[in-house]
Order: structure tokens, then sequence, then C-alpha cells
């Protein structure tokens, strides 16, 4: 239960990083309002998670999460570069998470 959680924890990151950028500078309520809703969503499963995971593996795994899925976000729906350098750092991060889950 406490990988499930955190998974979707990562995940929650990047909904709230999504919705920090729209939030113009925290000027637009709704966004606001999703930004600190999903943060603290976010912060409360990876406090559950942190349990029974060891901190630097759980808070890796959640950081990294956060960064690939926020990335492709980013790449998908906002227009950014999806070059080779960048897509191959994305899978490195990917590699070192899953790493870290099974090793």
């Amino acid at each position: 239960m406490a990988w499930f959680v955190l998974v979707l924890s990562g995940m929650l990151e990047t909904v709230w990083a999504a919705a920090l950028d729209r939030s113009a500078g925290l000027s637009r309520p709704l966004p606001t309002a999703l930004f600190g809703a999903t943060l603290v969503l976010s912060m409360a499963g990876l406090g559950y998670a942190l349990r029974t995971i060891p901190v630097g593996t759980g808070y890796a795994v959640w950081v990294g999460i956060g960064v690939v899925v926020t990335a492709v976000y980013g790449m998908v729906s906002l227009g950014e570069p999806a070059s080779l350098p960048r897509i191959v750092c994305l899978l490195l991060v990917v590699t070192g998470v899953a790493g870290l889950k099974f090793l």
C-alpha cells in the first residue's frame, strides 16, 4: 500500500506543479486552490509512505516520478522541446528510480 500511495503522491506532484504554473504567481484563485490542495495531498501521501519506505528511497522515487511526469506533460501539452538528449536524461531518471525500488 505504501508504494501505491507513493506513486500516486508523485503523480500529484505533477498536478501541483502544473497548477502553480497556471496560477500566474498565485494570483489566479482556481489554479492557486488546486495547487494548495494537491500540494498538501502529495506531501501527506509522501509522509504516509515514509512510515514504511526508507526516506532516501521514498523521497527519490517521489521526486523522480514528479520530474518525469511533469517533463512529459510539458513536452506533450505545453510544447516544450522533446529532444533526444532530454528524453535520454528522463530515461536515466526512470532507470535510477526503478533501481532504487528493485535493488
